[in-house]
């Protein structure tokens, strides 16, 4: 069975919504990529050395990132050479099945790490404008729809306007949002957002932090010092510290990721206006080069848009076009 049909088997498998969420938030990257990923299969009848710096010309262009192009491409050659394929269209499945591969290697937890009892803490990082509250705002909407009691921490307390825009999503979410004054210590309020989230009896606690940059050593202190409360008053917590980056800023986003991972122990990625961008690709090289599995992607504008990230979905996001294709001639 070729790897298109298998991936549509198990496509099929999960529920109708998702999918559709996935084709459309990946519809920008899916007529660029795919649609110039048929045009190299059609220009080229043979797989040459010509067809595979055309293939990284393409890779690169969707923001997979340099690395990843290099490796990638040297292990399409090896397959090629394996199994002594010929004709270009034939290394269409295989190239999405690397790419598969890619996204589900070893260590690749996409499961948020939430507590079977007591309370679970999300930090949630990163710089200004990426869509982070936004993105907690979505997160809480999430699991209050699946009955959890949520509660958000106003921890941005540098960004005028920050702590009146997560009380907008927490209205909009249904839930509590535990703040303090403006300019007031983010480490302060973290620990009136655990007493408060103990004694109503919460399942989450999602923390929103301030996302400037431009002074890394001020912000490892202070993150450092909020994680430190967090710990004492939770052990073992904060559970998970996400970090929300803008699809549309491409190799940017990389930058900053690797910023945040030196400062803090980075556990997952919120990919923000996935949507957005025809470089979908940056999805590819944050997993292959950061080791940082991407557990969360924004694909719309809704509350409801914010979909937990599923390397199958996303796969058949990209190519569906050709996977229809095969369907078609068989």
């Amino acid at each position: 069975m070729s790897f298109f049909k298998k991936l549509k088997e198990k496509i099929s498998t999960q529920t109708t919504e998702v999918t559709e969420k996935f084709k459309a938030g990946l519809e920008k990257t899916r007529d660029s990529f795919a649609g110039k990923m048929n045009d190299l299969v059609y220009k080229y009848r043979s797989v040459d050395e010509d067809f595979f710096e055309e293939l990284e010309e393409i890779l690169i262009g969707a923001d997979v990132g340099v690395t990843t192009v290099m490796d990638l491409v040297e292990e399409l050659k090896d397959e090629v050479r394996r199994q002594n394929i010929k004709d270009s269209k034939d290394i269409q499945p295989i190239i999405s099945e690397k790419l598969a591969e890619l996204l589900e290697k070893e260590g690749g937890e996409t499961e948020v790490n939430l507590q079977p009892a007591g309370l679970s803490v999300i930090l949630v990082v990163g710089v200004n404008g990426v869509g982070k509250t936004t993105s907690i705002g979505k997160l809480a909407h999430m699991y209050k729809q699946q009955g959890k009691k949520v509660i958000l921490a106003a921890g941005d307390t540098f960004r005028a306007g920050a702590i009146e825009q997560l009380e907008v999503w927490g209205e909009r979410a249904g839930v509590d949002v535990i703040k303090q004054s403006e300019g007031s210590d983010p480490a302060a309020v973290m620990f009136d957002a655990i007493q408060a989230a103990k004694s109503r009896e919460a399942d989450i606690l999602i923390c929103d932090t301030a996302g400037r940059l431009q002074n890394k050593v001020n912000l490892m202190k202070e993150l450092e010092k909020m994680k430190r409360v967090i710990s004492r008053e939770i052990p073992g917590a904060p559970h998970e510290v996400l970090i929300a980056l803008d699809a549309t800023t491409g190799q940017n986003a990389m930058s900053q990721a690797k910023t945040f991972k030196e400062t803090t122990d980075v556990t997952g990625i919120i990919l923000t206006k996935l949507d957005g961008t025809a470089k979908g690709g940056i999805v590819l090289a944050i997993r292959h080069e950061l080791d940082i599995p991407v557990k969360f992607v924004g694909l719309g504008e809704k509350i409801d848009d914010l979909q937990p990230f599923d390397s199958e979905q996303f796969v058949y996001g990209l190519f569906k076009d050709m996977v229809d294709e095969e369907e078609g001639r068989e």
